[in-house]
């Protein structure tokens, strides 16, 4: 059978003679490491991702230490620690997350993903309607809420509901009343690790309704309040 002026019996024949002539433990490994890669060009979630890398790494070193080949040692020593150090950190921040959705509303889980930056006195972090790109955690200083007049000191998470809105606009004004520093989170890496990790979504989505449910709590008291002031001063008014 031919093809192209190639005799494709010849050339399989030749094909198999030159595999078995290789046949041995190095280029074994190197073959499963090399499926192993293939495989986990077809994952979509992170971690599956990162486990099946770090197994194709380890497939590739030892085939490079058996076939004594320093370019693969060198490649697959630096990208086998770089695999598991991100592996643990997705692992973590689901664990975190998870824990957070709990009732713990503190988010400082996410800070390793994140970027710092100072602000001066008077400056404005972001004003009301402005397009929002990244949400922001307080390190140092204060801020206000200019609209609501609530101050936000350290610990504090500010502008992520700004990824879910669908306008993707801010809600409020955000002023720095003294020096300080915050991070950073810019909603591209957010995206990233959201559609990366469904889990790590999920548990995000359930912190962001807790967190609107608590503004609203906070408003309908603040509302009550108001209406029994009203009440008050209208019944004095009328003594």
């Amino acid at each position: 059978m031919t093809l192209f002026g190639f005799d494709l019996n010849q050339l399989l024949n030749d094909l198999i003679v030159f595999a078995w002539s290789r046949a041995d433990l190095a280029n074994f490994l190197g073959l499963v490491g090399g499926l192993c890669y293939v495989a986990s060009l077809y994952l979509r979630t992170m971690v599956p991702l990162r486990i099946v890398a770090i197994v194709s790494n380890c497939f590739f070193l030892s085939y490079g230490v058996l076939a004594k080949q320093l370019p693969t040692i060198v490649l697959y020593a630096v990208l086998l620690p770089i695999n598991f150090v991100r592996l643990i950190q997705m692992q973590q921040l689901i664990k975190r997350a998870r824990v957070a959705s709990q009732g713990d509303l503190s988010m400082d889980w996410i800070k390793p993903f994140m970027r710092k930056r100072n602000y001066k006195k008077g400056a404005v972090l972001f004003r009301k309607g402005d397009v929002a790109q990244e949400m922001f955690y307080t390190v140092s200083g204060r801020y206000l809420v200019t609209e609501l007049g609530v101050e936000l000191p350290p610990g504090k998470l500010m502008g992520e509901l700004g990824f879910l809105a669908p306008d993707n606009k801010r809600t409020q004004t955000v002023e720095c009343l003294e020096d300080g520093e915050v991070l950073r989170l810019d909603y591209d890496t957010l995206r990233e690790l959201y559609f990366q990790n469904p889990e790590f979504g999920f548990y995000f989505l359930r912190l962001t309704s807790e967190r609107m449910l608590q503004n609203i709590a906070r408003l309908e008291r603040e509302l009550e309040q108001h209406k029994v002031r009203i009440s008050v001063e209208a019944a004095q008014g009328t003594t």
